[in-house]
């Protein structure tokens, strides 16, 4: 690997950069936030060699909507419902 390969990466949406504890300080939530909206099945965090939960900043965009759902109220179950049908009318108004 490349220095500017290694560069690349810090643009990359969907690198896995940050750990579990680091993405649930960047967004504000806990660590059960995050595992319990994996185990909805609305974001899968890939794994590090040691079996670590690693997430990209796509899926922490995602996590934030979440978590802007669940903070107005809404059941978590129900937050992550809502996110997924709203990307897939976003993806179907887009054809």
């Amino acid at each position: 690997m490349t220095a500017d390969d290694s560069f690349a990466r810090l643009n990359d949406d969907d690198y896995p950069a940050y750990t579990i504890g680091r993405a649930a300080e960047m967004i504000g939530a806990s660590q059960g936030f995050l595992r319990a909206i994996g185990e909805a099945h609305l974001i899968t965090p890939l794994r590090s060699a040691g079996g670590h939960r690693r997430y990209s900043r796509y899926q922490l965009r995602i996590a934030v909507r979440v978590r802007e759902l669940v903070d107005q109220g809404t059941a978590i179950e129900d937050a992550c419902r809502i996110v997924a049908l709203q990307d897939q009318l976003e993806e179907a108004l887009a054809l």
